[in-house]
């Protein structure tokens, strides 16, 4: 039968050929793709990435080809983006020890959280979160995403996270240790030197902050701990880590080389790339 990918896109703009690598990999395939969305609204390219014209700052040039800045805008503007499945729908929000019933509502939570990550994970071979500056508001610190992540990770089944959204594999923890589900592993993400320093966007909000909020790099760092390793590969033009289950993405160009070894894996049982 035909895999069945999940893609995880945000509402606050994810970046064009950060969706175009992993799916037009996954069409040559045949697999059968499914877009997820935090409550369901669709989701957009940001304009950057849609525009060849751009220059990005800290490398100082265009990231977007004109091809690729096509491809993405005839993807972004295709109906395969409408009605994407809600988060929010599917996975319970966890209470707060503030709530008057607190036992039973945890009892509940539990209990719907076990069905809904069961039926997705068994639905589905594996789980994509697409970077961008969008993750930073929407998908990093969303425990609805850090719990299906954290089932994906328990059935042993293989997640890719590109760029930004590399965040949530460094945020996605067990609620009792807190332990790191990085920890020993080696990743690949923004490096500081990837950074911007002014003008991080978003899409549907008049906020445009300065650098992000975060350095992607040291929380990486931190997560990944002395038996693991983040690798930046800075003055490499591409950077994709396969260390299972996860591959992880550094930039814009390597969606295209991250959407083929997640089928790799898929296909071939890859386990290591890249370190």
């Amino acid at each position: 039968m035909s895999k069945r990918i999940l893609v995880v896109l945000s509402e606050f703009g994810y970046w064009g050929e950060e969706l175009v690598g992993p799916v037009e990999a996954f069409d040559r395939q045949g697999y059968q793709i499914t877009f997820m969305t935090p409550t369901g609204k669709r989701a957009h390219a940001l304009p950057p990435s849609v525009d060849p014209e751009y220059i990005d700052p800290p490398l100082g040039r265009s990231v977007t080809t004109r091809d690729m800045a096509r491809r993405a805008a005839e993807l972004d503007e295709s109906d395969r983006l409408d009605n994407p499945v809600s988060l929010q729908s599917l996975i319970p929000e966890r209470p707060y020890y503030s709530a008057l019933n607190h036992l039973r509502e945890l009892e509940e939570y539990h209990s719907r959280l076990d069905r809904a990550t069961g039926d997705l994970v068994s639905g589905f071979d594996a789980l994509v979160i697409v970077g961008g500056s969008g993750p930073i508001v929407d998908l990093a610190n969303n425990e609805r995403l850090h719990e299906l992540v954290l089932a994906f990770v328990r059935a042993d089944k293989p997640i890719l996270a590109e760029c930004y959204g590399v965040a949530v594999l460094a945020f996605a923890r067990d609620w009792e240790d807190r332990a790191s589900i990085l920890w020993g592993k080696h990743v690949t993400g923004h490096p500081k030197e990837y950074d911007y320093k002014d003008g991080t966007g978003f899409i549907g909000v008049d906020f445009n902050m300065g650098p992000p909020p975060y350095p992607l790099e040291y929380i990486l760092r931190d997560a990944t701990g002395p038996e693991g390793a983040f690798h930046g590969n800075v003055g490499k033009e591409t950077s994709v880590i396969v260390d299972y289950p996860f591959v992880t993405a550094r930039s814009t160009p390597d969606s295209i080389p991250s959407g083929e070894l997640l089928v790799e894996v898929l296909e071939n049982g890859l386990r290591r790339h890249g370190w």
